[in-house]
């Protein structure tokens, strides 16, 4: 009961998907008549994403205390939680290539207007806009989210003198999660309007693209857990270290699964870290940042749905600079979405943004987000296990002693 509990939302969102989507197959193109209920829900789920990113981020930065800085272990830490995340990201492009994902029925083709111009003129539109109005656009996602950050960390550069500003942000913050969370009860009605719509023009042949996608997560997905963990446990300890490590993550593992939450794994992963033998000094930092900051679920997830709306669009997902684009995209996507509530919408308006797909696109993303969860979960929460042993084997002992 307490797992139908925790997933009761996806179930929700599922159910409205399905029965949309058997209108859509029955109703035929008669069923463009509810089109208008899935725009009202994206539309309302755009105007909130862009002030929650804002709050969200910039609180964050602003109640960093920059008196207690951790040095190496900080330094150590963002190096193997970025390392990981590239890895799971790089790797799950190989498995696309391996195994891509076709779609025979091609949505309208997006025109990218961004790839005009030199290369420094599509960075400087990449990254910044001109007018500080056109921040408020969910198209400008990226700049939007560097703004943010650099509020953030002026808010909290300024000291007592912004002590207003950083509770205003708080405070601004905590509201925003609970208009998003009052916004997603509506979600099984808008995304069923939006799949009936798809069915009943484009056709059912749309859920061979979903089956495929969620085919090669879940597959690859667990070979990840299986392989990649045990490589970063040998790496950090030998053969000792990966019995230890998979010995102590059972029960990390099925709270993940039960309580689908890496924040709610916290817990069981402090208790199971030093059995792994890694310092209560290191395990007490790595593991609570680690479930906000390191991501690999939502890394393979964010390629996976990159690669889904390629299809969808008629784009090619295998030039340099769209691959390097994506590698990038994912950490800001692994990290933005993990203080967030239903952050892995945050990380989709960005793919969005940058890549320059009409809000149709949105509702894919959101389906293949959800439908991913659970394994996302048990990757997320118990890679911040692997990752404590991989900071402790990394870090001078001196500094694990200190901190």
């Amino acid at each position: 009961m307490e797992v139908l509990k925790n997933y009761r939302d996806i179930f929700l969102l599922l159910g409205g998907i399905i029965a949309g989507s058997i209108a859509g197959a029955l109703l035929g193109p008669k069923v463009e008549v509810i089109k208008p209920i899935g725009d009202i829900f994206l539309n309302l789920l755009f105007t909130t994403v862009i002030p929650l990113v804002f709050f969200a981020i910039a609180s964050a930065i602003a109640h960093i205390d920059a008196s207690h800085r951790l040095g190496r272990v900080l330094g150590v830490m963002s190096l193997v939680f970025l390392s990981t995340l590239l890895i799971a990201a790089f790797l799950t492009i190989v498995a696309v290539w391996i195994f891509p994902i076709h779609q025979k029925v091609v949505l309208t083709p997006v025109t990218d207007h961004a790839s005009a111009g030199t290369f420094g003129e599509q960075l400087t539109r990449l990254l910044t806009v001109s007018e500080f109005y056109e921040l408020l656009s969910r198209k400008n996602m990226l700049p939007f989210i560097i703004f943010s950050v650099l509020t953030g960390m002026a808010a909290m550069r300024a000291g007592e003198r912004g002590a207003s500003f950083r509770r205003f942000l708080h405070s601004g913050n905590e509201v925003m999660k609970d208009l998003l969370a009052l916004l997603m009860k509506a979600a099984p009605l808008g995304l069923g309007a939006y799949f009936a719509y798809q069915v009943g023009t484009v056709g059912p042949q749309l859920f061979g693209t979903y089956a495929h996608s969620l085919g090669i997560y879940y597959g690859f997905g667990t070979i990840y857990f299986l392989v990649g963990f045990s490589f970063y446990a040998f790496v950090a300890g030998g053969f000792r270290g990966v019995k230890i490590f998979w010995k102590n993550n059972i029960v990390p593992t099925l709270t993940a699964v039960g309580t689908g939450s890496s924040i709610a794994t916290i817990p069981a992963n402090l208790e199971a870290v030093p059995r792994m033998g890694v310092p209560a000094s290191v395990g007490n930092v790595v593991v609570p940042l680690g479930a906000t900051l390191h991501k690999d679920g939502s890394s393979i997830s964010s390629i996976i749905k990159m690669a889904v709306v390629f299809a969808m669009y008629g784009k090619g997902f295998d030039s340099v600079n769209v691959i390097v684009m994506a590698l990038g995209i994912t950490v800001i996507v692994s990290i933005v979405e993990g203080g967030i509530p239903n952050g892995g919408y945050i990380g989709e308006l960005l793919v969005m943004s940058v890549y320059n797909f009409p809000p149709e696109a949105l509702p894919p993303l959101m389906v293949i987000g959800t439908l991913v969860d659970p394994l996302a979960t048990i990757l997320n929460a118990t890679g911040d296990n692997v990752a404590a042993m991989l900071v402790t084997r990394f870090l001078p002992k001196r500094a694990a002693v200190s901190v």
